[in-house]
């Protein structure tokens, strides 16, 4: 090979091509990001429209379904996603993954925009953000004092540390958890206001004539000019509660005072955020939909560094949850199980050589393949990350795969023939330049397929995929250029081994004498070598049947939550109190330190404040090897609060992918009406209590259960008396909720003037009848029990739609041992069965990518098989011989399969991928014993000698890199800490794949050959046909 050839007699060149990539990929790795998964975030886009006091069915007709439609027209959308509850509509959008987000957003405000005339005129301006409006805050710093109040803290939080975090790159908002924000609030005595013949529309309408800031227009004088303001006299709750209303019949002048309790509170008092029981105000930092969750993370910490230093006496900030703290382990564990695979690796190298010298040719093969594996992920816009670095980890067992070929054969040439090891490198790597190669390019081809895969899954995978192609690429060229090279310079020309190696030798040469007389058994039987393949095979058919199938294995993540659910239009205080038993009955294990921060925060939405039914717990546990596995932990919380009888606890744990603190099942059923769907809805949960497929916690997100009031308005009797419907809403919408009607300025911030009925005369419905209205005709005031009757109902507060139809979302946990896949198919088989034929089937969440990677996953490895055999057919000239070399792969999976069978582990993403791998990695052992039998052939010798002896001669490379490659995969099955359960999954797949791999092929590929292959030639059988052919003429 030229390669070698130049190599060999330029050591030199040889050294310093080898030099220049470490340098190259150092650099490289100095400027590669870093983060948790490849940058596979959708762009999500969310518009959010306020409309308070508006009922749930009017905001989806009057906005909602508006801006869907106009939406839904741009360009690469995935899916439409919208929730529309009392006083609130929210639309997420979620696009392609190659769609750039900024892009996307711009378009959506310029449809938005088209349409904000057709809004009702008392819905806020929608919205728009990069941002899921249900993504979740990925760091929670906490603002103390021991010497403000909440209200204090939350100003303080609002003029000067809002903005600063908000500047930060991929900071999408920051919320303040637990926040109690300054207003004017103006409690009206509705008697005291028919008592002075005044209404809520006065009041309003006082403030808004009398606070105000109007310019005067200017006074110019010869030399100057003056412009004149009109000030706002209002500035304080004295201000305010001295505001004249109107004049008596005596002269009187009625205050707001007279009418109204005025104080400087908080615009909404029903709220709390406590940590480990002390009230606190939390500022929590959400990321942009496709920024880098570790990126963020750090310059949110650095970004605290600097505010702390300048806080007042007594303040400070502390962290308190950080999501990148998982990300950080995990990557850490990944780095550790790396250097531990290269040590193992290259003691078992030395275990079989038995010289430092002769071990030093393939080792080095590791450092250079592996840096110079870093140019390639710069080059591809790639990162550092658990996937790259797991394919890193994968790839130590095969980079030296190459170089223990050549070294193997160079130090046989040497001992059987007497060879120099300058003349043994020479001959030795070209003798097995081609099985290099060969190999090489089998590896790569199973890697690349996985590069044109679509979606999330693509994009996760292309990057291992890819870094393993770079490493395994890179591991050839240094096994043909530096490792022969090498081996030509520091072989020892002696035979003087390690006393370990020699007792490795003389084991050796008893398994290769039991191996002879064991395969020409199998050579003469091969029909008994048929038989067990078979048995194999159908023992894999059957373990795929057994062994469950989800989408990613359940990882411990260091911190997971608690989704607190009251009845529907349970009140703040019910929450509240619960929230507190909750909180006093999970401080025990804060004090044992499983947990480390216990975050409280009622009620769980932010933004609206119509709904108050739930609530979160935050549970940040202590590190992985200072505590109890977090699945026992939520097995203990579950105990804890089973008995708690008036609300729903469900402990849930974040998942990597997809992201959302959701549960794994999130079934959709749409296409008819919410009457039509909740029926639909009951007939399922019926099928499903009746015969459970393993859901835990089942729930559903349309209830038709909040009580709620109708007012009916007696029209007829209104239009006598003067009074108009606009009047009796607005009153109404005033005293029971709340309504900002004006602002007013203190040390240059602007707050909020709100009006609301005293709550304390507001209890039950009978409560509305001494509400006053005027009327317009004869300016008396009439008690709206004249006008309205009340009706009470029940019905549900959210209303939701999945791409543009109305849906219902059915969404659960799975039980102990039950896969995703197997939930969600007696889901649809119960659908079939149950429901009419017009229902939409669709699914969300990990539900939705475990359906679209499932697919791509099974082409991927067809398409990877097909390109190995058209491969494998191109290098030998023959389709018989890769016929004979893929054999070995279901040998392979059936191995993988068992190992997972056998630890109780599932298919998942990274075990399927892993199986991917093996296609390659087991054909490699069959082109050396294939490649060396044509070699055979080629130099004259018999078909079944030339078969013998090229499986005896390659018995010690095969079993060499198949325990490399095993040693290299043993850290992950031994991992511990963050990230532990990915890890272990695939190291068991590689793991057992790779010894059924190995110890098969031994036996398969020979009988396979010899009943297949005996009438084919080699590759250049042509060529010499050729070249007689060619003599024969011109002779």
């Amino acid at each position: 090979m030229i390669l070698s050839d130049v190599s060999i007699t330029r050591p030199v060149l040889a050294a310093v091509m080898s030099l220049l990539l470490i340098a190259f990929g150092l650099v490289s790795f100095e400027r590669l990001p870093l983060r948790e998964y490849p940058d596979i975030d959708p762009p999500v886009v969310s518009v959010e429209t306020l409309y308070p006091g508006a009922a749930a069915n009017v905001i989806e007709t009057r906005i909602t379904e508006l801006i869907e439609d106009r939406i839904s027209g741009v360009e690469g959308i995935r899916f439409i996603e919208s929730s529309s509850e009392d006083g609130r509509s929210v639309i997420n959008v979620e696009f392609h993954i190659g769609r750039d987000i900024d892009g996307a957003a711009n378009d959506i405000r310029d449809r938005v925009a088209s349409i904000l005339d057709d809004l009702p005129e008392e819905a806020d301006p929608p919205e728009i953000q990069k941002v899921d409006s249900n993504e979740e805050v990925i760091m929670w710093l906490n603002l103390v004092s021991d010497r403000m109040s909440v209200p204090e803290l939350t100003d303080y939080a609002d003029r000067y540390m809002v903005d600063r975090f908000s500047v930060l790159d991929g900071v999408a908002r920051v919320r303040i958890g637990g926040g109690q924000s300054y207003a004017m609030r103006i409690w009206l005595d509705r008697r005291e206001l028919a008592a002075r013949n005044l209404t809520v529309a006065d009041v309003e309408a006082a403030l808004r004539a009398e606070n105000l800031e109007l310019p005067a227009g200017s006074l110019d004088s010869e030399d100057r000019q003056f412009t004149v303001r009109t000030e706002r006299m209002f500035r304080s709750a004295a201000d305010f509660a001295r505001l004249v209303l109107a004049r008596g019949d005596d002269g009187y002048l009625v205050r707001l005072a007279d009418v109204a309790r005025v104080e400087r509170g908080s615009a909404e008092d029903r709220l709390f955020f406590r940590g480990n029981g002390v009230p606190m105000v939390g500022i929590g930092i959400i990321k942009q939909s496709t920024a880098n969750t570790l990126a963020v993370a750090n310059a949110a910490k650095a970004e605290m560094q600097r505010v702390n230093a300048g806080l007042p006496e007594g303040m400070a900030i502390k962290q308190s949850y950080d999501s990148s703290v998982f990300i950080e382990g995990a990557i850490h564990e990944v780095y550790k199980t790396l250097f531990i695979a290269i040590a193992l690796v290259i003691g078992v190298i030395y275990l079989f050589l038995g010289s430092v010298r002769a071990m030093l040719v393939p080792a080095v093969t590791v450092p250079v393949s592996l840096v110079a594996t870093f140019l390639v992920l710069l080059a591809l816009d790639f990162s550092i990350n658990i996937l790259t670095l797991l394919a890193l980890v994968l790839a130590i067992g095969l980079v030296v795969d190459d170089a223990i070929v050549v070294l193997e054969n160079i130090h046989r040439r040497m001992e059987q023939y007497g060879e120099s090891r300058l003349v043994a490198a020479f001959r030795g790597t070209r003798q097995v330049g081609f099985a290099v190669v060969a190999t090489t390019l089998v590896l790569v081809a199973v890697f690349v397929p996985i590069a044109f895969l679509q979606g999330d899954v693509g994009r996760l995978f292309s990057e291992f995929a890819l870094t393993m192609a770079a490493a395994v690429a890179f591991s050839s060229f240094v096994a043909l250029s530096l490792s022969s090279m090498l081996a030509s310079k520091v072989l020892p020309e002696s035979a003087r081994r390690a006393r370990l190696s020699q007792g490795v030798d003389w084991v050796f040469a008893r398994v290769r004498r039991g191996y002879h007389r064991l395969l020409l058994g199998a050579l003469r039987h091969a029909w008994l070598t048929a038989i067990a393949f078979v048995a194999i095979l159908t023992t894999a058919l059957w373990l795929l049947e057994r062994i469950p199938d989800e989408y990613a294995p359940k990882e411990d993540r260091g911190v997971f939550y608690l989704m607190v659910t009251g009845p529907e239009g349970a009140s703040y205080k019910y929450i509240a109190g619960y929230m507190t038993e909750i909180e006093r009955r999970m401080m025990p294990l804060v004090e044992s330190g499983d947990i480390q921060r216990l975050l409280v925060r009622a009620p769980r939405a932010f933004g609206n404040f119509e709904i108050f039914n739930t609530g979160i717990v935050i549970n940040v546990l202590s590190d992985w090897s200072a505590r109890r596995s977090a699945w026992e932990i939520m097995d203990d919380v579950r105990e804890r609060l089973a008995d708690l009888p008036g609300v729903r606890v469900f402990p849930v744990m974040r998942q990597g992918f997809g992201a959302r603190i959701q549960k794994p099942v999130q079934f959709v059923i749409g296409g008819g009406t919410y009457q039509e769907l909740a029926e639909w809805r009951d007939t399922l949960v019926e099928k499903i209590n009746a015969d459970n497929p393993g859901l835990v916690g089942l729930d559903w997100d349309y209830k038709e259960t909040k009580p709620q009031l109708r007012v009916i308005i007696d029209y007829d009797r209104a239009a006598e008396l003067g009074v108009t419907v606009g009047g009796i809403g607005r009153t109404l919408e005033t005293m029971l909720g709340s309504r900002r009607v004006t602002t007013y300025i203190d040390a240059g911030e602007e707050y909020d003037v709100i009006l609301e009925g005293e709550r304390a005369t507001q209890r039950t419905p009978t409560d509305l009848n001494n509400i006053h209205v005027r009327s317009e005709r004869s300016g008396r005031l009439i008690p709206l029990s004249n006008l309205v009757r009340l009706e009470e109902f029940a019905d549900s507060i959210r209303l939701n739609r999945y791409n543009r139809v109305r849906a219902i979302t059915l969404e659960a946990n799975l039980g102990d041992g039950v896969a995703l896949g197997d939930a969600l198919g007696s889901l649809e088989q119960m659908v079939k069965e149950h429901l009419p034929g017009n229902v939409i089937v669709d699914y969300k969440g990990q539900s939705q990518d475990y359906k679209f990677a499932g697919d791509s996953i099974v082409f991927v490895f067809v398409l990877g098989i097909v390109v190995v055999f058209l491969v494998l057919a191109a290098q030998f000239e023959s389709w018989v011989h890769p016929l004979v070399i893929m054999l070995t792969v279901p040998l392979a999976m059936s191995g993988a399969l068992l190992g997972l069978y056998l630890t109780g582990q599932s298919l998942n993403l990274y075990s399927q991928i892993g199986m991917i791998m093996l296609v390659g990695l087991a054909a490699k052992n069959g082109i050396l014993i294939v490649e060396f039998a044509n070699q055979l052939r080629d130099a004259g010798k018999p078909f079944r000698d030339a078969l013998v002896e090229a499986a005896e001669v390659r018995l010690r490379p095969i079993v060499m890199t198949g325990i490399t490659t095993a040693a290299g995969s043993m850290p992950l099955l031994l991992s511990s800490g963050a990230g532990t359960e990915t890890r272990v999954v695939i190291g068991t797949v590689i793991l057992s794949g790779i010894l059924a791999a190995t110890l098969f092929t031994l036996f398969v590929v020979p009988v396979a050959y010899d009943r297949m292959a005996r009438h084919t030639g080699s590759p250049r059988r042509v060529r010499r046909q050729l070249e007689e052919e060619l003599a024969a003429q011109d002779d």
